[in-house]
């Protein structure tokens, strides 16, 4: 009887994990949804999804705000400097400098705002406009109009740069996550 109740015991306290697991490590921890003042207001301007925007940030900078990629890219969604001037002036944005990458709020705008200027470029072709995300709209254009990495055109069947084959596979798996467990975005 002793060794049944022990069982059991054992049983509630490995369910009892998993449920925190499930229900807490996994959406707070794994896939948060920080910043969401900022992320709800300029998916909502720029016409994106919530998901799409939090994978960026996740597959970005895994949210840290202060994060500076060796290329040079900085912020939540990892924009380069040069990029992020050309943005805020199409956005005429006023009082912008480089150090405004690490704002979280001008980051997330301008990174929400270039997300969607690529996808109108690219038709809202998600893998596409995210390729131009990571690798540049030089190289993807050049990418679209080479055969061997596209039939049409339009959509990439071939990615030359591993790091962006990769970086498009984790954002859109980002994306089915936030979708699974945060569905109230």
């Amino acid at each position: 009887m002793k060794k049944a109740k022990m069982t059991a015991a054992a049983a509630l306290a490995v369910i009892a994990v998993l449920l925190v697991y499930r229900f807490y490590i996994i959406p707070n921890v794994l896939y948060p949804v920080k910043y969401s003042e900022y992320v709800d207001i300029c998916s909502e301007e720029y016409g994106l999804e919530k998901t799409t925007v939090y994978a960026v940030i996740k597959a970005e900078s895994g949210f840290k705000p202060d994060n500076r990629s060796h290329t040079g890219a900085a912020g939540l969604m990892q924009i380069m400097p040069e990029t992020g001037e050309w943005a805020a002036q199409q956005m005429g944005m006023e009082g912008y400098d480089s150090d405004s990458l690490y704002d979280p709020e001008t980051n997330i705008r301008i990174g929400c705002w270039y997300l969607r200027y690529l996808l109108n470029v690219y038709e809202n072709n998600l893998p596409t406009a995210l390729a131009a995300y990571n690798a540049g709209m030089g190289n993807v254009s050049g990418w679209l109009d080479d055969p061997s990495y596209s039939s049409d055109g339009k959509s990439l069947g071939e990615i030359p740069y591993n790091e962006t084959e990769e970086y498009i596979e984790k954002t859109l798996k980002y994306m089915e996550c936030y979708e699974k467990y945060h569905k109230e975005l």
